[in-house]
This record gives structure tokens, C-alpha cells and sequence, in this order.
């Protein structure tokens, strides 16, 4: 048995969790932290993060981390060796020369940038500016969001000498240097992923330059620093890049051979599939990211999953969950007659209509609660299906999809996920996949190879349902061109 164990950090928009990990991948739970927080929103589509909070939930985790490391003999014997991150992608921090956060931290899911990633179509033909940086011109990354800052808080966006993602910014606050790594950097919409670079047409668009942006690296840094004071057993231990929440899925699940698709369904969704190559492209209106040099990552993510429900449970009377998984495992198809656009919060693949209402079509005096409910959870999975259908046309079939994020432990929503996709899947066994994907990657990096991730039983969908489900998918899709005609 190896002895050595890495410390895993997942920065959440909602938590942040840390643990250790053997070689194998294999968490150790008597080391699992975890700490709360909320994202600050506004009416006009802010979500953002206060960096302080940030900083303090992963401190904290770090810290229990750490303390049950020290109390365990046995576990104490093992040195750590790596620090892997898992961070959310497409989100950015400005602060000045020391490192010193100007602003809070804009999430992916902040739009107020719309107006700004029109004008970015408007100079720029997204169509090629997608083929060179896998991303589209939107309002979820960078130059929308630094245009944005221009125009509505001009003075702070001129003090600011560095643009960091959460991750580098944590990592310089707390061992005083930082890489960004290619994972994080093609996240952000400014990065050339093939030729490895920043994309200088639209640095000088969003008044920046590269001297603004960390250097780009997979390298790790060894811990010095305030962390190293604080926690002397990290002393020189190479803390690697982060990479993106969406990768460190991939990786955690078990989706990190050819042909593997992930599928995670939490408060938003994605499908994404590993691919090697050096030279990244997706289909438009899906993204490319790289994992490293030889790897990227192509899918599609949405805005709206598991945020509807809670949207459900707090505006409507629902029953407790046990009865709603009863009823739902009744439901074999979709009889409640609606047809749903589920664009609560701006929707992003496959069409990226950011300025799409969410729509419910066919609402009647006989419509229930748990009509809605089941609507909203289909509709959700049916721009997971478009997406799936187009990753399935170009360059390689999906062999394999393994489906994390909550839903796993969910059977009535395993087998509705597997009807509407018409495809097989498998529900993964791993609960904490992001976290335990930054200690994946940690390890590959320190030359290791983990054990397969585990991966449960195979839920195949029902013809009968399938059939029903593509029909429900092509009235979803009138209707959003339907109303896009009316705009």
C-alpha cells in the first residue's frame, strides 16, 4: 500500500470540500470538509462571490482537513505529497500588483454582461473566434464580464494589474505565486486553445494585456507562504494548476477514456467527453477545453436542472421527497401535456439564446404541482439529449455515459434521464466526483495512476418512452423558435 496521500480542495459556487486521497483514489473520509456559503445576486443577473468568504471556507476546510490527518497515528505517518484543485470555471477576480482582490469574484453564472457578448458578435464572427478558443461570445466568460466591468465600474477596472481565475488567486493569496494552468485558461473565453495562447484580438478588444493575465503552466508551485506557516506538513508540497469543476468531473467519475461521456446534473448540467489531440474543436454552440497539452475536454453545459426543482420546492406545496419519488416512479411517460423551456436563468448550449424567457406551454386548471415538477426535470433533460445528439454526429460515438451530480441516488430520475436520452447509462458510485478528479489529476501528475472509478448497475431506457420523449423534444424545440420569431 502506498503511504502517501494527496489533499484534495474543490472550490463550489455554493461549498467549498477538501479531503485526502491514496493512489488509488480512494477518499478517506475522516479527512472530508465541507463549508457553505451563498453566491450575492441581483435583479439584473449578478452572481458573484465575495473573495473573502472564499478564502475563509477553504481555510477552514483545510484546517479540519489537516486536524484529522494530525490526530491519526497511522494516517499521520502518510506525508502529502500533491495538492490537486477543482475550481469553477469561467469566473474571474480582479486585483492589483500584490494580489489584492479589487472585486468580488464574477461566477460563470453572472449575465449581466449580455449586452456586451452582442457587441463582442457584432466585431468579431463567433464562428471563428469559437474554432480558435472552444468558447462562444457570451455573457459567461471573460470579455463579456471585463467589458462589462469597463463600462459600469470604469475607475476599478483601470486599477486592477491582475485577472485571475478563483483558483490562481487562492493559490497566490496563500503560497504567494501562482500558474495558471491550460484547463483554467481555456475556460475563460481568452485563450487560443490549440495555439496555447492568449488570444490577442480580444485582449486588445477587452483593454487588456497579456502582462494583466498570470502565465500560463501546468507546473506546479511548492507551498510557502502564509500557508506553509500556518501548516507546516505542506512545506514545499507542490500544489498543482487548478483545473475546471467540469473536468475534475470527468476525471472523478470515471469518464477519462475515449468514447466515456460524463453527465452531471446538479444545480446546472453538462455532458462532456475526453478527447486527445493538440488540436481543439467542437461542434458550434458545445465547447472545447483543454485538460493539458495532449487532452481536451468537448460538451455542452446548461444553466437550469436542479435549480428548477428548488425553485419548485420553494414556490409551490410539494410533498416530502419520499412520496415524490413514489409518484414519479409511477410516471412512465410524459402525460401532464406540458411542453417547457426551462430558461429560468439565462441558457446557455446547445442554442445560447441568453435573452430566451422560460415558457410553459399547455397549463390547465387540471395541471398539478408535480406535473410541473416532472416538466421542468424532462425539459432539463432534453437540452441534455440535443446536446448528446451533437457530440454523437462529429468525430467519435459515445460508448459509455456515467451520470453524477445528485441524480445517481435518485432511481425514477436515472431511468426518466435514460429514456429522454435514449441511451444507456450508468450511475456513478463516486459521491464526491469533482473532488476526488482534483486528486485524480494531482496524482497523474506526480506519475501515478489511480483505480477505476466506481461505476453502479446499467439503466437502459424503455422504447415505448423514447419514442414519446423524442416527440416531447421536437415540440421543446418549435416552441423556442417559436417565441425566438416573436422577440
Amino acid at each position: 500500500m502506498n503511504k502517501e496521500v494527496v489533499l484534495s480542495i474543490d472550490l463550489g459556487t455554493s461549498s467549498t470540500r477538501t479531503a485526502l486521497y491514496d493512489e488509488e483514489g480512494h477518499r478517506i473520509p475522516a479527512t472530508t470538509a465541507q463549508e457553505c456559503y451563498e453566491l450575492i445576486t441581483t435583479l439584473d443577473g449578478g452572481a458573484e462571490l465575495d473573495p473573502g468568504v472564499l478564502l475563509r471556507a477553504v481555510m477552514h476546510c483545510i484546517d479540519l482537513t489537516l486536524q484529522a490527518h494530525r490526530v491519526d497515528p497511522a494516517l499521520r505517518a502518510r506525508p502529502i505529497v500533491g495538492i490537486g484543485v477543482s475550481c469553477f470555471w469561467h469566473s474571474v477576480v480582479g486585483c492589483d500588483a500584490k494580489g489584492v482582490s479589487l472585486t468580488n469574484i464574477m461566477t460563470w453564472a453572472d449575465t449581466r454582461g449580455r449586452e456586451e457578448a452582442a457587441r463582442l458578435r457584432e466585431r468579431f464572427d463567433e464562428r471563428k473566434m469559437h474554432a480558435r478558443t472552444g468558447c462562444m461570445l457570451r455573457a459567461s466568460f471573460w470579455p463579456a464580464k471585463l467589458r462589462w466591468l469597463e463600462r459600469t465600474h470604469h475607475r476599478k477596472f483601470t486599477a486592477v494589474k491582475q485577472w485571475l481565475s478563483p483558483a490562481e488567486w487562492l493559490q497566490q493569496t496563500l503560497i504567494g505565486q501562482a500558474h495558471c494552468g491550460l484547463a483554467m485558461a481555456s475556460g475563460t473565453g481568452l485563450f487560443n486553445a490549440t495555439k496555447l495562447t492568449w488570444e490577442a484580438d480580444l485582449l486588445k478588444f477587452c483593454e487588456i494585456d497579456a502582462a494583466h493575465l498570470p502565465a500560463v503552466s501546468d507546473e506546479p508551485t511548492p507551498v510557502q507562504g502564509r500557508l506553509a506557516q500556518q501548516f507546516p506538513e505542506l512545506k514545499d508540497v507542490p500544489w498543482f494548476p487548478g483545473i475546471g469543476d467540469g473536468l475534475a468531473a470527468n476525471l472523478g467519475c470515471g469518464a477519462s477514456e475515449p468514447g466515456f461521456a460524463a453527465i452531471s446534473v446538479g444545480t446546472s448540467a453538462a455532458v462532456r467527453v475526453l478527447r486527445e489531440g493538440k488540436e481543439a474543436q467542437a461542434p458550434f454552440g458545445l465547447f472545447a477545453y483543454r485538460v493539458d497539452a495532449k487532452r481536451y475536454l468537448v460538451g455542452g453545459a446548461i444553466s437550469n436542472a436542479s435549480n428548477l426543482q428548488a425553485w419548485c420546492g420553494r414556490e409551490m406545496k410539494l410533498p416530502d421527497e419520499a412520496t415524490i419519488e413514489a409518484e414519479f416512479a409511477k410516471r412512465q411517460a410524459p402525460e401532464h401535456g406540458l411542453v417547457v423551456l426551462p430558461f429560468w436563468t439565462p441558457e446557455r448550449a446547445p442554442t445560447w439564446d441568453e435573452d430566451a424567457p422560460g415558457a410553459i406551454h399547455g397549463i390547465g386548471q387540471h395541471t398539478t404541482s408535480l406535473d410541473l415538477l416532472q416538466a421542468l426535470m424532462e425539459a432539463s433533460y432534453q437540452r441534455l439529449a440535443r446536446i448528446a445528439a451533437r457530440l454523437a454526429e462529429e468525430k467519435q460515438e459515445i460508448s459509455k455515459i456515467i451520470v453524477s451530480g445528485g441524480i445517481e441516488r435518485i432511481a425514477s430520475a436515472l431511468q426518466r434521464l435514460s429514456d429522454v436520452l435514449g441511451e444507456t447509462i450508468y450511475a456513478s458510485e463516486e459521491t464526491e466526483v469533482a473532488l476526488r478528479g482534483a486528486a485524480v489529476y494531482a496524482w497523474e501528475r506526480l506519475g501515478y495512476k489511480p483505480a477505476a472509478a466506481k461505476i453502479g448497475r446499467a439503466i437502459r431506457p424503455r422504447a415505448k418512452c423514447v419514442k414519446l420523449y423524442a416527440a416531447e423534444r421536437e415540440k421543446q424545440r418549435r416552441l423556442e423558435e417559436a417565441l425566438a420569431a416573436l422577440r
